[in-house]
């Protein structure tokens, strides 16, 4: 197990304490609330478009807006959308997003409050080119990032502007991932670099984030962020923002937001989120609302009592393993070990669903857990523990309802404290659901963190939705959780960034387009990419790519790989399906079950 720690305590709650950065008058860390905030999608040219949108997202409570600057004339503009906005009395703080252009940043610095640079590609063009940099030549680069980068260090410090080093998992450059590989190490340690030329300059104004599409990638580098920014020592405390990048839409980039944001917060971990989703920025504050209102309004159960002694963690918190349980049958169904992760249902939803479960398809339960033998523990009995501990055979074990800790505590101490070879049956909830009208947004958010951030921790062999009363939402939510943590693919995974001013193409509007024509293509990834901003890389580990190359054009792309350049927009869907049959990837639509077809949030 890993030295390094993350959260001072993973059972009891308790927020990271750091020190306050000021955006424009709104404090982000310190004693202030974990703040909310998105971005902009419409043309930074277009004046008046930025304005209704900055002011529409200020309406709906987002506390700081981004806005990109990706050329000199874009930042220059920032001076007329900041006076329109003071014009009308708007005083939300304005953030410039660089990449590529450190001469817009400088520029975007004379109008904003704040400027997020990208440490993989400020100073750098990703070649995925393949070398050897030796000690000396590696110190090189530095200086050489240094000398663009302390411009605008000096102007922030000199102005009182505030700055995000924000590390993308998909745009790391070629020197980081030739030294770190595409890792959560080379993630840190890239943001590391900036953060301590930053210093040089006696400027602390700034904040850290690390994002990826993956969940998991995403949890972990936060995680390495924290124990690395603590080993630096007490003067590291600078705030986090949160955010998962390239989400989606719908359910799964709501499932997925909180997979990633939600358990970081539910660690201490976080002063200000994007929920970054491809649909209307607006969508996106409700979300992030309702994701940081437990720990803004101090719900956050404590976890174990003060004088209960904590075990050592039951999984290393910085590298991903699925913990090594045995595989025992249930009703017929191996559970644990190397097999599928599993989704059961109580014994009254069974009945409520026995009349249809042939028209279930992929969203039918897997057994009942009344019948499935499943031994109760609550982690806190020493007695219960040994005697499952010295069962011969492994046991499906679980923890029982209405005990008085919250899921992600009860089932971390579990793990801890029972033997790996007992494979675990995972609750989102351990207070069954008893309002059929309760908000299904709040209960998908709550099952998706607690759940989610178990499955990343390697925690659980089958997981039960127990949140949300109606049994066929309640399934096809737990097989939702886990293809966004990526536990368990039933169905086409899509990688889709928000939109933004970089955008090439209307991105809702296509993602509607790929996924209508691809939704039916089971376990293959589709990355859509506004520009190229973070596509090749986030398309690393994807099958297949739609990325905007210019005005009107789509580039195509194997993985990380571009095949197939400047297609027009209008033939682009028909062309992707064309690359996927050409990759043997491609079968043609079967109909679709009732679970499919649903309503979803």
């Amino acid at each position: 197990m890993s030295a390094l720690q993350y959260c001072p305590d993973p059972y009891r709650y308790q927020r990271r304490p750091t020190r306050e950065v000021n955006v424009g008058g709104v404090g982000i860390g310190g004693s202030n609330p974990i703040r909310v905030q998105s971005m902009l999608t419409c043309d930074t040219m277009d004046t008046e478009a930025c304005i209704e949108q900055t002011m529409a997202l200020a309406e709906v409570g987002c506390e700081i807006v981004r806005i990109t600057a990706p050329t000199i004339k874009d930042a220059r503009n920032l001076e007329n959308i900041k006076a329109g906005l003071r014009a009308k009395n708007c005083p939300v703080p304005l953030v410039a997003d660089i990449h590529f252009k450190p001469d817009a940043a400088l520029e975007a610095a004379k109008w904003v409050d704040k400027v997020r640079v990208n440490p993989g590609n400020f100073a750098d063009s990703k070649k995925f080119a393949v070398r050897e940099y030796t000690d000396a030549e590696y110190d090189a680069e530095i200086d050489r990032i240094r000398e663009r980068f302390s411009p605008l260090v000096t102007v922030c410090r000199e102005r009182g502007l505030a700055m995000r080093i924000g590390t993308n998992h998909g745009s790391l450059s070629d020197r980081i991932m030739n030294r770190y590989g595409d890792t959560p190490l080379g993630m840190v340690e890239s943001a590391l670099e900036f953060a301590r030329i930053s210093r040089e300059h006696d400027y602390h104004q700034f904040v850290f984030s690390m994002k990826a599409s993956n969940p998991k990638v995403m949890i972990q580098a936060y995680r390495l962020l924290i124990a690395r920014l603590d080993q630096e020592g007490p003067d590291w405390n600078y705030p986090i923002h949160l955010g998962v990048t390239e989400a989606g839409d719908g359910e799964d980039g709501r499932i997925k937001s909180a997979i990633g944001i939600g358990s970081l917060l539910a660690d201490g971990i976080g002063d200000t989120v994007r929920v970054s989703l491809t649909e209307d920025s607006v969508h996106e504050i409700p979300v992030a609302q309702a994701l940081v209102a437990p720990f803004n309004q101090a719900m956050i159960p404590a976890g174990l009592e003060p004088d209960f002694p904590a075990p050592e963690l039951g999984f290393d918190p910085f590298d991903y393993r699925r913990r090594a349980s045995h595989s025992v049958l249930v009703q017929e169904v191996p559970v644990g070990g190397e097999e599928l992760i599993r989704v059961p249902t109580t014994q009254d939803n069974y009945l409520k669903l026995a009349h249809k479960l042939g028209q279930l398809g992929d969203f039918a339960p897997e057994f009942v857990v009344e019948s499935s033998g499943v031994v109760e523990i609550d982690p806190r009995d020493s007695d219960a523990v040994q005697t499952v501990n010295d069962s011969i055979d492994a046991k499906l074990i679980t923890i029982p309802n209405e005990i008085d800790l919250p899921p992600i505590t009860a089932f971390r101490l579990l793990a801890a404290r029972v033997q790996e070879r007992h494979p675990i049956l995972l609750k989102d909830t351990l207070q069954p659901a008893t309002d059929a009208h309760a908000d299904f947004t709040r209960t998908l958010l709550n099952s998706s963190t607690a759940i989610g951030s178990l499955l990343c921790d390697g925690i659980g062999d089958a997981i039960l939705i127990q949140g949300e009363e109606a049994p066929g939402q309640s399934m096809r939510l737990a097989f939702h959780i886990l293809q966004a943590a990526g536990s368990r693919i039933f169905k086409t995974d899509y990688v889709a960034c928000p939109s933004c001013g970089r955008t090439l193409f209307d991105l809702q509007s296509t993602t509607g387009r790929i996924k209508e024509a691809t939704i039916h293509l089971k376990g293959v990834k589709i990355a859509i990419m506004g520009c190229i901003v973070n596509g090749p890389g986030e398309m690393a580990d994807a099958d297949f790519g739609y990325v905007g190359g210019a005005p009107g054009k789509v580039n195509l792309y194997v993985g990380k790989q571009a095949v197939k350049f400047n297609i027009p927009e209008a033939e682009a869907v028909d062309r992707l399906k064309d690359l996927i049959r050409e990759h043997g990837k491609w079968q043609d639509p079967k109909p679709a079950t009732e679970a499919e077809t649903a309503p979803s949030a």
